[in-house]
């Protein structure tokens, strides 16, 4: 295959990293509910923590940079769980405000016991000090990616590809 890494140590990473994007794959509902929906409600949790208990679509896209089809979408599966309700502004009929329902805020809870759960498990499987040595690692790959996306776009990887 062109352009495949000789190099064990990148082999090794590519399969790690891709057995990680498998078990993903085969976790798509938690509590009924998509990855993309999941990260909504948490969203919508923090900003109403920030005292932002009702958000208008535009300010769900601008501040997570998702379009707003994209935000109207997940926000319609949300709501037909009865995760969230939408509000009318009475002033501007156009304008709609998404807060979490007592139902939403549930999820969101559940969901943080079982992250929590899942890591202590963790934690247990591989000892304090290897799970130390992997937070850091993970935060050292994470400025590593970061640093090279902010040092160039993603055009430079299609240069030459025809």
């Amino acid at each position: 295959m062109e352009g495949h890494s000789d190099n064990p140590t990148a082999q090794k990473l590519m399969r790690a990293f891709m057995q990680f994007h498998r078990l993903q794959a085969h976790q798509r509902n938690v509590a009924g509910c998509t990855p993309g929906e999941i990260r909504m409600l948490f969203f919508l949790r923090h900003a109403a923590g920030e005292g932002n208990p009702e958000m208008k679509v535009s300010e769900i896209s601008k501040r997570l940079n998702v379009t707003s089809p994209s935000v109207t979408q997940l926000l319609k599966g949300l709501e037909a769980n009865g995760l969230v309700e939408r509000h009318i502004d009475p002033a501007d009929r156009r304008a709609v405000g998404i807060t979490l329902t007592k139902r939403g805020e549930l999820v969101v809870v559940k969901v943080s016991e079982a992250f929590e759960d899942s890591f202590e498990g963790l934690i247990e499987y591989l000892g304090e000090e290897d799970s130390n040595r992997l937070a850091d690692l993970l935060e050292k790959a994470s400025r590593y990616y970061s640093e090279k996306m902010a040092g160039s776009s993603n055009q430079t990887v299609l240069n030459g590809v025809e």
